[in-house]
């Protein structure tokens, strides 16, 4: 603005001859001027309306994660997958037509008998007193019941004494005493099988198991609990080692990652921060426990693994692991997390939800097509094959499209970069119908260690963190092959007391693919009738 005068008056000195020109020309530069000025504002107005547009969305999501709802499932139609049977949202619980579950078996259940008789005063009629005569049988009614109780087993050992003279033989003879799982201790397998029980099954710290039991009449000190735990834990190495081994002959995996705290100083660390691992296959699941979320945890696991496909999100240390790099084990991306990324932009942005809420239905359309596909007869595998193909091949024709525009919004821009290059592990479901198009799987199968690390937060030693990867990785598998944890925590812990504390020999044996049918069916006859 200072510039103005000094231009005005070399102006006016230059054109003395024609004021009025001298005039117009002012006029001009004036008007370029703050044109110039008008235009600079409103850039920085449109940047700043961008700006307060993005912190809007980022307060919302902000908002949505701690208030919001944690389901992102929507009451939503897809129109025109299969005419004459749209896609309807099935209600939860009992669905109309279908037979009740009717009451549980209980046939298991040992049986109190108990004799209920009508009082002397009420045994007899209430008009002329003559008494009732006893009518053969019974009406029997049932009332289930629970009786917890702890009790100490005395264990009397005969003493025998020797009618020779040999010297390889002692004064007196003792019969055995009873196999214990850590030499010297007192309590027996039921008392580590429920102590182990509720804290990786059912999630309760020891401390409240602990003041539970004493409310049965049964104290036990917390510092023999956690010694004993140490000392059970070398037990299940050999256990961890078969699973690990049978998971590695598998072809897919699940794999995710969350949290888990241990309290430990590690040297170079900050924090307590540590982070749990799973790999889940068809038959086995395994909890891996590491200070970091580097990719050295999975290229480790998978050192051995000549091909496979491992089923992930989109973080970035499962692109950056050597197997996946040279080609042996490719990678298929969660199309939930891609559609997580459209549904937070319906949320978060206001001016895109339509948008966002289009893409949203388009991939929930891929989820119909490829779920019809995989139920459909033989014979109907085809069409609805390529139905799938055409719905991915017009995704892929609609994203570029989009991304061609060059006033395209950031935000959408970035979600559909993200999908561009995320495209071939997130397709590679179409050639291969046995992928699933989402890692639902593997975060289902994290719950449990979630809502362990809530409850009781975490470990406080870096072995009680293994033992707890360990008993989550123990604990989900059996739940695979629909074995019941007690029993086959109580067979496989009596096995480790008879050898003297030490893990069987035959360890592998105890492992649920190992088992014969008669021992599986055992093992889950409670299960199954519960």
């Amino acid at each position: 603005m200072e510039l103005l005068p000094l231009v005005s008056g070399a102006i006016s000195s230059t054109c003395t001859a024609c004021p009025w020109k001298a005039e117009l020309t002012e006029a001009r530069c004036q008007a370029n001027y703050w044109k110039a000025q008008h235009q600079r504002a409103r850039e920085r107005e449109a940047k700043l309306e961008q700006e307060v547009a993005v912190l809007k969305a980022k307060v919302k999501e902000l908002d949505r994660r701690l208030l919001g709802h944690s389901s992102e499932s929507r009451s939503h139609q897809h129109e025109g997958l299969d005419p004459g049977e749209p896609v309807t949202k099935r209600r939860r619980g009992q669905q109309p037509g279908r037979p009740g579950p009717g009451r549980r078996a209980t046939g298991h259940l040992p049986i109190q008998e108990e004799l209920s008789v009508l009082a002397p005063e009420d045994c007899r009629c209430g008009c002329c007193g003559l008494p009732f005569q006893e009518f053969p049988g019974t009406e029997d009614s049932e009332v289930l019941e629970i009786d917890v109780k702890a009790y100490k087993r005395q264990i009397r050992r005969r003493r025998y004494q020797p009618t020779c003279q040999c010297e390889h033989l002692p004064g007196i003879v003792t019969a055995p005493g009873p196999p214990k799982l850590i030499p010297k201790g007192r309590y027996g397998v039921s008392v580590w099988v429920t102590l182990l029980l509720d804290k990786f099954t059912s999630l309760r710290p020891t401390c409240r198991l602990l003041d539970d039991l004493r409310s049965h009449g049964l104290d036990l000190a917390m510092g023999t609990v956690i010694g004993g735990f140490k000392k059970l834990t070398p037990l299940f190495d050999p256990i961890r080692a078969e699973i690990i081994r049978k998971s590695l002959e598998q072809g897919q995996w699940h794999a995710d990652e969350t949290g888990w705290r241990v309290f430990v100083p590690v040297e170079g660390k900050v924090g307590w921060r540590w982070k749990l691992w799973v790999f889940h296959s068809a038959s086995t699941v395994v909890f891996v426990l590491d200070p970091t979320r580097e990719a050295r945890v999975p290229e480790t696991y998978f050192q051995d693994v000549e091909h496979g496909v491992l089923i992930v999100d989109r973080f970035s240390s499962y692109k950056a692991i050597v197997q996946v790099k040279d080609g042996r084990i490719l990678l298929a991306f969660c199309w939930v997390h891609v559609r997580r990324d459209f549904l937070e932009i319906a949320q978060d942005w206001p001016s895109h939800r339509d948008w966002g809420l289009g893409w949203v239905d388009a991939i929930g359309a891929l989820f119909h097509l490829n779920h019809r596909r995989l139920e459909a007869p033989c014979e109907q595998f085809a069409e609805w094959d390529q139905a799938l193909r055409e719905a991915v091949e017009q995704m892929k024709l609609q994203r570029d499209e989009e991304l061609r525009d060059e006033q395209l919004h950031p935000v959408r821009r970035k979600a559909l970069k993200s999908l561009r290059n995320h495209w071939a592990g997130l397709t590679l479901f179409v050639e291969h119908p046995e992928i699933p198009m989402d890692n639902n799987t593997a975060e289902r199968i994290m719950r449990d260690a979630v809502c362990a690390r809530k409850m009781f937060f975490g470990s406080y030693s870096e072995w009680s963190g293994h033992l707890a990867a360990t008993m989550f990785s123990l604990f989900a598998t059996l739940e695979l092959w629909a074995i019941n944890p007690r029993l086959w925590l109580s067979a496989y812990l009596q096995a480790c007391a008879e050898a003297g504390g030490q893990a069987p020999p035959d360890a592998a044996r105890w492992l649920p693919w190992n088992l014969s049918s008669a021992q599986r069916e055992a093992m889950a006859a409670v299960a199954d009738t519960s």
